[in-house]
């Protein structure tokens, strides 16, 4: 499963100077004896710690990492304080395969269509309204990410050797996955990936295919990760930098 950000666990904190560091803690989750820190783009923060770890032990480790982390909050904060809500007119960004377009809306009573003209999603349609220029754009990208998922996990899937066929799948809006494979081996992507460039695309879906083999996220799986993405944490951090101007919808 590839998060967006943890879902909602008990909540812990640490003190660091006169910042409070609240984290979830999952424990039992990371091989070895080390812990793992993971900050999400909205905020939240996690700690992994070995089997048989205590809360202490999980407070300690985030403890040591604590300037990384409020470093990492700090810049959040500033993306989310600059960030701005969209509003379906003309001038926007418009996000496509990790590529800035401008939105152009275009009133017309004679034509409705969407398309990518020199550096422009234009929107030509007879109802200009925010609500309809967003339905627009959501069918568009909807259709769009079905053909580049379709086409980003046949040659994914040729690349991993206990793949013999491309793997069943779906889109599903998620408000805290990029991506999932359940227990039968269904793949599930947010129709949301499409915006992000297709190294992103490609680490999601490798990731979800991986969990065929190792279904959680032990030091095995992150192995086997590194063996078919030896680049994996380059695009994740890509991925993860610019999360909330992907989902802005």
């Amino acid at each position: 499963m590839t998060d967006i950000r943890p879902l909602l666990r008990d909540t812990y904190a640490v003190q660091y100077g006169d910042r409070r560091l609240q984290f979830h803690w999952l424990a039992g989750r990371v091989a070895g004896r080390k812990a793992r820190i993971h900050v999400y783009p909205n905020g939240m923060v996690e700690v992994e710690t070995p089997e048989n770890a205590t809360l202490s032990q999980a407070k300690q480790a985030l403890l040591q990492r604590a300037g990384w982390v409020a470093r990492h909050l700090g810049d959040i904060e500033d993306r989310q304080a600059a960030k701005r809500e969209r509003e379906y007119v003309s001038g926007e960004t418009i996000f496509y395969l990790g590529r800035r377009h401008v939105l152009k809306v275009i009133p017309a009573s004679d034509q409705q269509y969407v398309k990518m003209v020199r550096g422009q999603l234009q929107v030509t349609t007879l109802d200009t309204s925010p609500k309809a220029i967003k339905s627009r754009l959501t069918r568009w990208y909807r259709k769009r990410a079905r053909e580049v998922f379709a086409g980003r996990l046949l040659a994914v899937s040729a690349r991993l050797p206990w793949i013999e066929a491309t793997p069943p799948w779906s889109m599903r809006v998620m408000a805290t996955q990029w991506g999932s494979c359940s227990p039968a081996g269904k793949v599930l992507l947010n129709p949301h990936l499409v915006k992000t460039p297709t190294l992103c695309i490609d680490y999601v879906i490798l990731h979800e295919l991986c969990h065929l083999q190792e279904h959680n996220h032990s030091a095995n799986f992150y192995r086997l990760l590194k063996r078919v993405m030896p680049d994996w944490e380059k695009a994740k951090t890509r991925l993860d930098a610019l999360s909330e101007l992907y989902l802005n919808e």
